[in-house]
């Protein structure tokens, strides 16, 4: 856990979020509402009912420690980023607690980096990354228990997705759609989730080295054939880990979702 505000590498000032001090910022936004280019926000240890916002600007985010910190919300997801052209946000749990159709984390067209961060609950997958603009880096998380895939890359994001757990989740650790979808996927892995580990389905593309897919309810790695998987599909099971799995490691088929009646 990081007890004090890191230096600011921008050299900007550090707003301080905790919700026991009325010295400090009580909500995540209302500090970034107040933060500028160089400055960044530090988030002490508590649960905060929050919605994080931000579109066409530079966020700098840092929880103390994403099991101490939590930003929940009822309405919408608590973290939606929108054509954010930098920055990082690290140490926090998003937490999704309402019923309508929201993830925890939605991330549009963004370039920044979110690390050693938690997604979980989501009624949709925890994490979704789109957009053509998206060259998202998405690294150490841990993504889980969300009602459909951990992570969803699709309509043309190319991020790199590397060193994560996707543990628990209802579909799929990690799904990746849409033609122009390519994501660099490494290291990740994605374990005891109720389908399969990995999907590429409707034209994706995605680099997938070095990557865990085991102990999930179907197969370790699910591929459509109009898919174009790097390296090809001969070599998937010689460059990752599929196994074990109760349906085996790798399938090819034209109907990935037929499971859930889609």
């Amino acid at each position: 856990m990081i007890a004090d505000p890191p230096p600011n590498p921008l050299g900007g000032r550090t707003l301080i979020v905790d919700a026991n001090n009325g010295d400090s910022y009580p909500r995540p936004s209302a500090a970034l509402l107040d933060a500028g280019e160089h400055d960044q926000v530090f988030v002490r240890p508590g649960i905060y009912e929050d919605k994080v916002f931000i579109t066409g600007r530079p966020i700098h985010l840092v929880g103390a420690d994403r099991d101490k910190v939590q930003i929940f919300s009822r309405r919408g997801g608590p973290l939606y980023l929108q054509q954010v052209p930098s920055g990082r946000i690290s140490g926090i749990t998003f937490r999704y607690v309402g019923s309508d159709q929201h993830s925890a984390m939605n991330l549009l067209d963004s370039t920044c980096v979110v690390t050693q961060c938690r997604a979980t609950e989501g009624i949709l997958s925890g994490v979704v990354i789109y957009g053509p603009q998206s060259r998202l880096t998405f690294v150490e998380n841990e993504v889980c228990g969300n009602r459909e895939s951990g992570i969803f890359v699709f309509a043309g994001a190319q991020p790199r997705i590397a060193d994560n757990l996707c543990r628990g989740n209802h579909h799929f650790g990690i799904a990746v759609r849409d033609p122009g979808s390519h994501p660099e996927l490494v290291r990740n892995q994605c374990r005891e989730n109720m389908l399969s580990g990995i999907l590429l389905f409707h034209h994706a593309e995605a680099l997938l080295v070095d990557n865990i897919c085991s102990e999930n309810q179907h197969w370790g790695m699910v591929i459509t054939p109009d898919c174009h998987p790097t390296p090809g599909l001969e070599a998937l099971d010689a460059s990752n880990i599929l196994a074990p799995n109760p349906r085996g490691t790798l399938i090819v088929t034209d109907q990935p979702l037929g499971d859930i009646g889609r």
